[in-house]
């Protein structure tokens, strides 16, 4: 049971596959100035209708919901300075991202001294404080908040007093967690990468003792120290972490990974295969395992924070990765945690080489196995999570969506009520169907005012995903669908569908779309894409 716990939470597996992710094109060139798709030729798939309000629902979309975990062992890379690559400019593309340092390498390969000594137990990176200074200047041109992880692996509560004391001091108000050690529940698992580090008999009570003499001497050093916990899957080891003696617990940490059954081929299924991202059984083992963790924060009166997650913990998926299917899962899988109640998300990532790195990353560096450059390279997922930066701050709010076939939609309020912004996850299949005919309904007085997206030809295109950027619509839009009563700005006001009205070869024509005269937007929406409209009143 501990080593399925494991691999369901999943963690920085290093995959040797071969496989490689070619340089994403977030900007076209020449830069458009109207938004304009690019592979909307036709629009076969299912007519979709999404009424979006300004019907508070509850959870806000914070920034800390977009975020980045790294393996502890990248607190060494110099690149981490902003002077030294543009790992800050990518962060900066996600807002102000969350930002967590701790993976399987914080309690098998992770040293820590302030003192100059050399690793006791083999490990393979020492951490310092002139490391914690650097993750400063990281954290400050960013803005982002930061949770840490202190070695357990190696029981030693004076060592880790001491690097939490100098991480308070250094990270000051920017360091809101300190994590004591990594997925304790697999300290045992032969098959971790560099092994076990607990002998068989480890348990959840065991842990207890451990964390607490941990927690006091950190609180003994900075008695306000925040505490986070347990990081990990299993719910026992939640309740374990939730029933301690540890003072100043500021948050309950979960750990989940979307894709989790290795060696299955199923789809739909859990198996690690792109088609496994987008079905809506991923939603649905989504909310079930995130429940866990909820329930449990809830009743701790504490915020459930999802430090560690990506769409799969399996080695030799890179190619499931590079997929434009994780761009489509990575944007709604965030905004739908963040609708179950998440308060803080990372997505686990490294500071590896593009060809046989981490396969989750949603960066990674372009330069040959043994090399390092300072251009980072941004994968699918990091494209999407950068699609959701608008929604930052915003409430959601109630969205329905009929039809469409595999469709789903979000939106949020901000900005006093005067502005929405919908998020459209297509994961129908643009080599299939093209694109859908959507019609877009919104409140009174409100119309779009820019949109941008991103997309692939196909959802399982690999290293392709492409981005159109955020810019006001054309006064004409594609749309093949019925237009419905009242007319579209540049269309015609009859309301006829566009099968109504054949051309002079006697094939349907797409009427046009756009925003109508009844409030409402009617576009032909690609298939295998994210698009965003941002909506305001007045």
């Amino acid at each position: 049971m501990v080593a399925l716990a494991l691999v369901l939470s999943g963690c920085s597996w290093f995959d040797s596959d071969g496989s490689s992710s070619s340089s994403q094109s977030p900007e076209p060139s020449p830069t458009p100035t109207e938004f304009e798709q690019a592979n909307v030729d036709s629009a076969s798939g299912d007519a979709a209708s999404i009424t979006a309000t300004a019907e508070r629902t509850g959870p806000s979309f914070r920034s800390d919901n977009i975020g980045v975990s790294f393996e502890a062992t990248d607190l060494a890379d110099p690149r981490l300075d902003p002077a030294k690559s543009n790992l800050d400019e990518q962060l900066k593309a996600l807002g102000s991202p969350a930002l967590r340092f701790a993976g399987n390498a914080l309690d098998r390969r992770t040293f820590w001294t302030s003192k100059g000594e050399k690793p006791k137990h083999g490990e393979k990176t020492t951490i310092t404080p002139d490391d914690l200074k650097r993750l400063k200047t990281l954290v400050d041109a960013t803005g982002s908040t930061v949770t840490l992880g202190v070695p357990l692996g190696t029981y030693d509560p004076e060592r880790g007093a001491d690097m939490a004391a100098h991480a308070v001091d250094i990270l000051g108000d920017s360091l809101i967690g300190l994590g004591i050690g990594n997925e304790p529940n697999g300290y045992t698992v032969d098959d971790v990468p560099d092994g076990a580090v607990r002998e068989d008999g480890w348990n959840e009570d065991k842990y207890v003792g451990q964390l607490e003499a941990y927690a006091k001497a950190i609180h003994a050093k900075r008695p306000d120290a925040p505490i986070i916990g347990p990081d990990v899957y299993d719910g026992a080891w939640m309740t374990a972490f939730l029933g301690s003696g540890v003072k100043n617990k500021t948050a309950l940490a979960q750990h989940w990974y979307q894709l989790y059954e290795c060696d299955s081929t199923k789809v739909p299924g859990r198996g690690p295969q792109a088609a496994n991202l987008i079905v809506p059984l991923a939603k649905e083992a989504a909310k079930k395992n995130l429940g866990i963790g909820r329930s449990k924060a809830d009743a701790a009166d504490l915020p459930l924070w999802l430090e560690e997650t990506g769409p799969t913990s399996c080695p030799g998926t890179n190619d499931t990765s590079l997929t434009n299917a994780s761009a489509l899962w990575a944007a709604d899988y965030t905004l739908y945690a963040a609708t179950l109640g998440v308060e803080r998300m990372a997505m686990h990532s490294m500071l590896g080489a593009c060809e046989g790195g981490a396969p989750m990353s949603l960066i990674c560096d372009p330069a040959d196995r043994g090399d390092q450059s300072n251009e980072f390279q941004v994968r699918p997922n990091m494209l999407g999570l950068r699609l959701l930066v608008p929604s930052v701050g915003g409430e959601f709010t109630s969205t329905d969506v009929t039809g469409g076939g595999n469709m789903s939609a979000y939106t949020v309020v901000k900005n006093d009520g005067r502005t929405l912004v919908t998020t459209v996850i297509n994961a129908n299949d643009a080599a299939s169907v093209g694109g859908n005919p959507v019609t877009l309904a919104m409140p009174s007085g409100f119309t779009v005012v820019s949109a941008s997206q991103v997309y692939g030809e196909s959802n399982d295109v690999k290293s392709a995903t492409q981005v159109v950027p955020a810019n006001p619509l054309p006064a004409d839009v594609p749309f093949s669908g019925d237009s419905g009563s009242g007319s579209a700005s540049g269309g015609t006001s009859s309301g006829a569908s566009a099968s109504s009205s054949p051309d002079a070869s006697g094939s349907p024509a797409a009427s046009s779309g756009g925003m109508g005269d009844d409030g409402k937007l009617r576009i032909d929406l690609a298939g295998s894409s994210v698009t965003v409209f941002v909506m305001r009143k007045g």
